[in-house]
């Protein structure tokens, strides 16, 4: 049930506060006018809707690159396995290695508790059971590995890329400022229309509504957009990407 409410943080309380504030000033000072609000609508909520939208293909990347991440591993893992002049304690090595890949990365997603290069490190150990193992493996299985570990590279890659580079800056604080403000454009023209001795308890009703569903949407593009820490109802489930699930 907790889940439901990862949306509501230290944010909706700011907008809250706000919600409450403005009417009470506006009804206060009887502030009132009417204006067109089209123009304030397309300043947040077009380039908050676009953010969503990006948030959502970055989750949708990373979920076809840990598929392909996964898939590689467990190609490895079967090429070895069948491959009959490798000893039984040699492919315990390099189960373990592949492992070892797989925690590495998803635990470096996770919660940053390794970083990049340990996870390079460990993929480095492949190349390097190989060189140690030369007379097992043929020039052709050597081959076979190198392309599926290519694959391997590419998922890394760009893991890593969806990782580190999120949504700009720039873009979110302006969608934040835009909302923040939006009560003190929005307040004096509902008072406007309902009128100075109208029902006070519709513009607050009316206003924290709005904020609420404005901030709401930033928090979940807030969450989605980092799909891999488990806070939020749509974040990736990196358990079931281990090569041993």
């Amino acid at each position: 049930m907790n889940q439901y409410f990862s949306i509501i943080n230290r944010r909706t309380l700011i907008t809250l506060i706000i919600s409450l504030s403005v009417p009470y000033i506006a009804y206060l000072f009887e502030i009132n006018y009417n204006i067109d609000l089209t123009l304030i609508s397309i300043a947040i909520i077009f380039p908050l809707v676009f953010a969503i939208r990006g948030a959502f293909r970055r989750r949708e990347k990373a979920l076809e690159h840990l598929s392909r991440f996964r898939g590689a591993l467990k190609i490895i893992q079967y090429s070895f396995s069948s491959n009959t002049k490798i000893p039984k304690d040699k492919k315990n090595e390099i189960d373990s290695i592949l492992i070892e890949i797989s925690d590495k990365l998803l635990n470096y997603l996770k919660n940053n508790s390794v970083n990049i290069q340990s996870v390079d490190q460990s993929m480095n150990k492949v190349e390097e059971f190989i060189n140690r193992n030369d007379e097992m493996i043929s020039g052709g299985f050597r081959l076979k590995i190198f392309g599926f570990m290519r694959s391997l590279h590419e998922g890394l890659e760009n893991l890593e890329a969806i990782h580190t580079h999120r949504t700009p800056i720039s873009l979110k604080a302006y969608c934040l400022i835009f909302i923040y403000i939006f009560p003190l454009i929005y307040t004096p023209t509902i008072i406007d229309k309902i009128g100075l001795d109208g029902n006070h308890y519709i513009t607050y009703f009316v206003v924290i509504i709005s904020e609420f569903i404005l901030i709401s949407l930033y928090n979940i593009q807030d969450q989605m957009e980092y799909p891999f820490d488990n806070d939020g109802l749509d974040d990736i489930k990196l358990d079931n990407f281990k090569i041993n699930r």
